[in-house]
């Protein structure tokens, strides 16, 4: 891409400087009282202390976990308590209720290892690494068992003398004291802790090379294994957190590399022996954690016995925009009535207006049936309740165009570029601005002769960009949290960890740019089934997320079109179905 295509563009849109003026920059200052409660994923804690970053206000939890704070939009709320990872959340215009579950704290070794004499820099490890047989490369950075403020075992290399099969061979034989259980053909498990503690009893997990595994690497041969070394669970869960309770096997083997950043999915699922085995539940199999008024209109055997179960429940749930965004996919994908989905919103309107979580939910749903200039409507208003959110530029661009309103969509693309450029507008990881960058692209290397003058568009496309299956998707809450797993053919997968503990650097820079959206790109070199699934982990007011998930099929070809679907996302922690893709024919299944 140009990287003055911002700037040379808007010569040829001359109303955008109009555009520009209507960035206002609005800062609600108005104080609204937040409530929430704090565990530890099991258990209430109390004393926790949440304070307004910048500012003298500071309350602690009760008893069971409870708060309350005042706080403006804008905020910054801290949530400290000692031995816990400190969370910062960003107070938003919708921000009422935030339950918080802490973990602890986990110290990555990305800059420093202390030492009793000095700091060693992980640069000055990295150059010692070779010599040095003790040290140990793990997910946080290397370690030198020597200067560790906790306990760690090292195999180093050229020690490893077993003559067995697998990972559990070499630590039954090199490690006493370790318990190890089960074989090499079928599988076993390793505790650091052994059998015989109080507590619950966690195997342990492994890193290998950097790469969190769970199930043990029966399949990594000893013969790649350079250096291997065992962590207790205290240790271990002060790196690793909650999931090393049972310690962690480390695992620095002669063929490690470094796992390239694509968003290619194929290569991605590709890098670790991640094997799918199901189960991924349908939403059918997902019924019984609906409410009751969502069971009854699936059970309806007419219109109007559907009909007869919205207007019972419709006094119960009166301005609640979750039920009416549910009667409107029932009635519009069950019995094909759009018309009546629409007149339900239209009568009901107050239930989402000046609520953009709310409004954005319908958006997706009148993208999804084809409402295209219903959803502008939507994100225009959106836009206004949230002019400094990066995803307002970006949904209301994607949305003229979809009405083909392509100058008012280059507009806003451009209209973002230079707010960006400007400083009025914070720019956002590298990922959403390659993602923003794409969809303009996109729009001028299809569509640029109807939106720039017939010698220019060849100046705004970016060299070797990609073709194949665009997979964009978009969460109408900000606070949602989910695991996306993509299965490909060869039944091996990636999961993308979109959560506080997973990712906490994402989530705030997320919140603070004010975008949620997320691309991953399928080429055509792996054709086949695809299965892309989603465990949802909920969100901090314990309400449902709504999904929604843009398929774009022959990207950047003159063929190139789009289906939109949208998913309700309520029942948490199971691996649920959403789509699959055939690539071979880019037929949609279900």
């Amino acid at each position: 891409m140009n990287k003055n295509c911002f700037m040379k563009t808007r010569f040829y849109l001359p109303f955008l400087v109009a555009l520009l003026m209507f960035y206002s920059g609005i800062s609600q200052e108005t104080q609204k009282v937040i409530s929430g409660m704090v565990t530890d994923g099991r258990n209430p804690i109390k004393n926790v202390q949440i304070t307004t970053k910048d500012a003298e206000t500071s309350v602690f939890t009760d008893t069971n976990g409870k708060y309350i704070i005042e706080a403006s939009v804008s905020d910054v709320l801290v949530f400290s308590y000692t031995g816990l990872r400190t969370l910062e959340i960003l107070v938003e215009d919708v921000t009422r209720i935030v339950n918080l579950t802490m973990f602890s704290q986990i110290e990555e070794l990305n800059e420093v290892v202390v030492t009793k004499s000095k700091r060693r820099s992980q640069q000055e490890l990295e150059v010692e690494y070779n010599s040095n047989t003790y040290l140990i490369r793990s997910a946080y950075g290397i370690i030198d068992p020597e200067t560790s403020a906790f306990q760690i075992r090292v195999l180093p290399e050229n020690s490893n003398t077993s003559v067995g099969l697998c990972i559990l061979d070499v630590v039954r034989a090199d490690f006493p004291g370790v318990a190890v259980f089960g074989d090499c053909i079928n599988g076993g498990s390793i505790f650091v802790r052994g059998v015989s503690s109080i507590s619950y009893v966690q195997p342990a997990i492994y890193d290998v090379d950097g790469q969190i595994f769970t199930n043990t690497p029966i399949w990594l041969s000893p013969s790649n294994m350079e250096r291997i070394a065992v962590m207790s669970g205290l240790a271990a869960r002060n790196l690793y957190g909650s999931i090393a309770s049972g310690g962690v096997v480390v695992i620095n083997t002669n063929v490690g590399n470094g796992y390239e950043k694509s968003n290619e999915l194929r290569d991605k699922a590709r890098l670790r022996d991640n094997i799918f085995k199901g189960p991924a539940l349908t939403q059918k199999e997902l019924m019984a954690d609906m409410p009751t008024y969502y069971q009854k209109f699936y059970a309806s055997a007419s219109f109007e016995e559907a009909e007869q179960v919205f207007e019972f429940y419709r006094p119960q749930y009166n301005g609640n925009y979750i039920f009416y965004l549910d009667a409107y996919d029932y009635f519009a994908s069950q019995w094909r009535n759009v018309d009546f989905s629409n007149s339900l919103i239209e009568a009901n309107f107050g239930s989402f207006e000046e609520n953009p979580i709310a409004m954005k939910a319908l958006a997706f749903y009148y993208e999804a049936y084809g409402q295209t200039k219903k959803a502008v409507d939507i994100y225009k208003k959106v836009f206004l309740l949230r002019p400094s959110y990066a995803q307002s530029y970006l949904d209301l661009a994607k949305s003229y165009r979809d009405v083909d309103e392509l100058q008012k969509a280059t507009a806003l693309y451009m209209r973002y570029g230079h707010l960006v450029e400007e400083g009025i507008l914070g720019k956002a990881e590298d990922e959403f601005s390659l993602l923003y960058e794409r969809e303009l692209n996109n729009l001028v290397t299809l569509q640029g002769k109807s939106i720039l003058p017939e010698s220019q568009p060849k100046n705004y496309v970016m060299e070797d960009d990609f073709e194949g299956t665009r997979l964009v998707f978009e969460w109408s809450d900000s606070e949602a949290e989910f695991d996306l797993q993509f299965v490909n053919p060869e039944k091996h997968y990636f999961l993308w960890e979109h959560s506080l503990f997973a990712n906490e650097t994402l989530i705030q820079d997320e919140k603070l740019k004010g975008y949620s959206t997320k691309e991953y790109l399928i080429d055509e070199s792996l054709k086949g089934n695809w299965q892309i699934n989603v465990k949802y982990l909920g969100n901090k007011s314990l309400t449902p997320t709504f999904l929604k998930a843009t398929i774009h099929y022959d990207y950047r070809k003159a063929s190139q079109r789009k289906e939109v679907k949208v998913f309700k996302l309520q029942t948490k922690g199971v691996n649920q179905n959403l789509f699959s893709l055939n690539i071979s024919n880019t037929n949609l299944g279900y």
